[in-house]
């Protein structure tokens, strides 16, 4: 991927399509999918999106589990130049009729298991004008006008196929390097999700950056089990689709044993992790006799690994390159730290990856040098967009360069994190300004599981944060003054949040206290709590 030629998000793996189309390209569920087969499926996707009049600059949402549809629809939707907007499967039905609100998606691709999520939530959505449900079978009646069965093989609502995808010409129709590829949402410190606009520059921009440090081979083989609705997970299917590579895709981690047992069958060579998964898997007993002598990449990012962390796996997988990275959906990825680094700066998450430019900036934003704790600011062709129609909050983020930056008038990311660096120039994590807590590899804002708890009969103040949990990473605890005469438990509290937000953002501690810190404006302050 040379700086001059930009490619469109679909295009390398149409480009690998061409070139070993009898390729395993994916497995999952059991399935194996060739570079040709899945090329097939992309533009029976496309082509049924494009007769039911899905064009340029429409959004495509996915809530779909790890699974060939997902990446099929992200394809598909690049290949008639739509947004794709991939969404966790844990999501809630409140959440996913904000997204969908929010976006004004056109499309809604699912699973028919997530029936009570989906329907609630497009009950009060008038934006989507199709609904594709993934096994719902060929009774469309059940579904609603809105609704048909996502398109197989065997589907009987299928458009004109054009020719096979091997045979597809790789420039894109209807599209430009600088047109929106994605809406990725994240939460941010108010709690409202914000979606994160990435153009193809941005996606290729990042794809080729990563790969600048972590070559992809052809013969890499790589298994997955963080979710490709977030962006750590999602360029997994886009290296392995460049490369040539085959991609094992997996829904989840809880099953360690059986994750480990299957990476030793299919001789996986590459593991992207975060530290909970890291944890449960050096856990595992009887782990030392599994032959994963295979393996001989290992990543982490999302949030940072612990020395004990560092030192298990290296133990355990010796033969294996353990890269530490850190980033955030706003630019994909800032830092990582070579393999030969970590005996000397564990603590660090390395330097910047290549084709950026990166500096610490103090409240000013004027760069600070090396030796000091300051804000990140990161420059270069894979920082986002923006926020999708959120132009205060877009605002604080993208800002022009200061004249002492070397960079005056560019516009650079503002990433609200706090680091320091060494003399060395070597970057260290802090702390986030916004207090969002990093739990399981997933970023959860405090706000969210607030307004959750707010909405319990009984609770007069809430506040959460995160606390150091060694499976998690960081572990919700919550904060609770009860009003007079309330009788309730921690764990109905608990339950409370695990029916009406993801799984991932329930608190795992309560404490009921008869007062909260304040600051002299009356707004609770959470240092004290920490």
């Amino acid at each position: 991927m040379s700086a001059r030629r930009h490619l469109l998000v679909h295009q390398p793996f149409f480009a690998t399509a061409l070139r070993l189309p009898d390729k395993v390209a994916l497995i999952c569920d059991g399935r194996r999918h060739t570079y040709a087969q899945m090329a097939v499926g992309i533009e029976r996707l496309a082509a049924l999106l494009t007769v039911r009049g899905v064009t340029r600059g429409d959004r495509v949402a996915l809530l779909l589990d790890n699974s060939a549809e997902l990446v099929t629809g992200m394809l598909a939707a690049s290949m008639i130049g739509a947004v794709f907007m991939p969404i966790s499967s844990l999501t809630r039905q409140e959440k996913l009729a904000y997204l969908l609100n929010d976006s004004r998606a056109s499309v809604l691709i699912t699973h028919a298991a997530l029936r009570s999520v989906w329907e609630a939530a497009l009950a009060v959505n008038g934006s989507v004008e199709l609904c594709l449900i993934v096994d719902a079978g060929d009774d469309v009646t059940q579904w609603g006008r809105r609704c048909m069965p996502y398109p197989t093989d065997s589907s009987r609502h299928l458009p004109d196929q054009p020719p096979s995808g091997t045979q597809l010409p790789i420039e894109n129709i209807d599209s430009a390097e600088s047109g929106l590829a994605s809406i990725i949402y994240t939460s941010g410190s108010t709690g409202e999700p914000k979606g994160v606009m990435l153009t193809h520059l941005n996606m290729m921009s990042a794809l080729r950056s990563v790969n600048g440090y972590l070559p992809m081979r052809e013969s890499e083989i790589i298994l997955c089990v963080l979710p490709l609705a977030f962006s750590y997970g999602l360029y997994h299917w886009l290296l392995a689709a460049a490369a040539g590579a085959t991609l094992i895709l997996e829904s989840s981690f809880a099953f360690p044993l059986k994750i480990a047992r299957q990476m030793a069958a299919e001789r996986v060579t590459f593991f992207p992790g975060v530290p909970t998964v890291f944890t449960q898997l050096l856990n595992i007993t009887g782990l030392d006799e599994i032959d994963l002598s295979s393996l001989r990449t290992i990543t982490n990012a999302a949030a940072p690994l612990s020395k004990e962390h560092i030192r298990r796996l290296r133990q355990a997988f010796p033969q294996a390159a353990l890269y530490s990275m850190y980033g955030l959906t706003e630019c994909k990825r800032v830092t990582f730290l070579p393999p030969d680094q970590l005996d000397i700066r564990p603590d660090s998450v390395g330097r910047g990856m290549p084709y950026q430019d990166h500096w610490l900036a103090d409240e000013t934003g004027t760069p600070l040098p090396n030796g000091n704790v300051g804000e990140l600011v990161v420059r270069g062709p894979h920082v986002m967009l923006g926020y999708w129609e959120k132009p205060v909050e877009t605002a604080l983020r993208l800002r022009e360069a200061p004249a002492s930056s070397g960079f005056a008038g560019d516009v650079v990311l503002h990433t609200g994190d706090l680091f320091r660096t060494d003399a060395a120039g070597w970057l260290y994590f802090v702390a986030r300004q916004d207090d969002i807590i990093k739990t399981r590899g997933e970023k959860v804002s405090p706000r969210e599981v607030e307004d959750a708890i707010y909405a319990l009969d009984g609770v007069l103040e809430v506040a959460v944060i995160g606390v150091p949990d060694e499976l998690l990473g960081a572990a919700i605890k919550a904060f609770i003054i009860k009003r007079p005469g309330v009788v309730l438990t921690a764990r109905e509290v608990i339950r409370h949040c695990l029916a009406h937000i993801e799984s991932y953002m329930a608190p795992k501690y309560v404490e009921f206290v008869a007062e909260l810190p304040k600051t002299e404006s009356g707004k609770i302050k959470k240092t004290p709590l920490r």
